[in-house]
């Protein structure tokens, strides 16, 4: 981290190289404001500085057109604009966009904006890789590298939201792609707190979901602060030791831990949770899983989304059948739960989750003299 003091000064970032410079969203509003008195700039030029990037599609501090020459030169000087650099930029034939971000120090994370229906969703990341350890997941094969930072989070929106229509916005934000989201929450929730300012990207709380792999405490934290998020607990099977095989952070938590501050959420802010169950082939997709599921959610305000699995190179698992999968449905409906199934977006760009980052860097291991070139967009 680059600055001393979270809340008032910064170092002398005048004497830093470019690299070493922090990026400006890394600055709290505070240490913008203390900067821009230091020279001799009245505190409105903060509020003009975050507009350009929150509302404004602002990329460079040259676009920033109403700010004097002279202080966008000293901005360009002292801060990054960006975080992050954009490595990858792949665009699907449904219209899905998907971003591959280096950050500062070299790591490489992965963010998607999903357009369908007049929505426009940003599937966002919170951890370079994953410590969860999901047998499905690309994120988490090398385990987890350390925390995104809020401005590296709420980077990853703006990006995202820069690629809509002009006369369009975010409208909805799934905390889904890399990392477990609860493992950072402060940072997670100092991001979602701008995003959902109506002078940041002014987003809808309750159009934001929060998946978790399932932490109890952080659930229950998340839950007394009584937001509206939506939360989605990554489930997975119907039982503990299925659940244990195919998400091994399960044998110190436990499902009936996960169901029970699931209900504490609802309790506390009225929010039905959602419970994802990703389909594997043969694994969980049977008809006696679909019953014990049932089961364990009776008596719940709960809603059940299953995600037929993304295929994954490297990993053996499969598909679901359609006819499982029907029939998995069938169970779930003739026991009174609520379900749908989670139409498949972005299958030709590598659309699951850390699976460009995965490739991506084995490319550059295996070529590393020949950088890899972006696709169009």
């Amino acid at each position: 981290m680059h600055f001393m003091d979270k809340s008032t000064s910064l170092p002398m970032i005048d004497e830093m190289s470019p690299v070493q410079r922090p990026a400006l969203l890394d600055c709290s509003p505070e240490q913008l404001q203390f900067w821009l008195k230091e020279r001799g700039q009245p505190s409105m030029r903060t509020r003009q500085i975050r507009r350009w990037i929150l509302q404004g599609r602002a990329e460079s501090f040259a676009a920033m057109s109403d700010l004097p020459r002279l202080l966008r030169e000293q901005l360009t000087g002292c801060f990054r604009f960006w975080s992050t650099a954009i490595e990858r930029h792949l665009v699907s034939a449904d219209g899905t966009h998907k971003l591959l971000l280096k950050t500062h120090d070299g790591h490489l994370i992965e963010c998607v904006l999903i357009q369908e229906d007049g929505r426009h969703t940003a599937c966002i990341s919170t951890q370079v890789g994953c410590g969860m350890a999901c047998v499905f997941c690309a994120s988490g094969l090398n385990g987890v590298e350390r925390n995104l930072t809020a401005a590296e989070i709420l980077e990853q929106l703006i990006r995202l939201r820069n690629l809509t229509p002009p006369d369009r916005r975010l409208t909805h934000i799934v905390v889904m792609g890399m990392g477990e989201p609860l493992a950072n929450l402060d940072h997670l929730l100092e991001a979602l707190a701008v995003a959902t300012d109506r002078h940041g990207l002014g987003i809808s709380a309750r159009h934001v979901t929060i998946s978790t792999v399932g932490l109890p405490a952080k659930i229950r934290r998340l839950a007394d602060l009584k937001k509206q998020y939506h939360l989605a607990v990554s489930l997975h099977a119907p039982n503990d030791s299925l659940r244990t095989e195919i998400v091994p952070t399960n044998w110190h938590t436990g499902i009936a831990a996960i169901l029970d501050a699931a209900d504490y959420f609802f309790q506390q802010t009225g929010r039905q949770v959602t419970f994802e169950y990703v389909v594997l082939g043969g694994k969980n997709d049977q008809p006696r899983h679909a019953r014990q599921l049932a089961e364990i959610l009776r008596g719940r305000k709960a809603h059940v989304n299953l995600i037929p699995w993304n295929e994954v190179r490297d990993l053996s698992l499969q598909r679901p059948r359609p006819q499982d999968l029907s029939g998995f449905v069938e169970q779930l409906r003739r026991h009174g739960v609520s379900v749908t199934v989670r139409h498949r977006k972005g299958a030709d760009i590598d659309a699951a989750c850390g699976q460009l980052r995965r490739d991506f860097s084995q490319q550059v291991q295996t070529y590393p003299h020949s950088p890899a070139k972006p696709l169009p967009s």
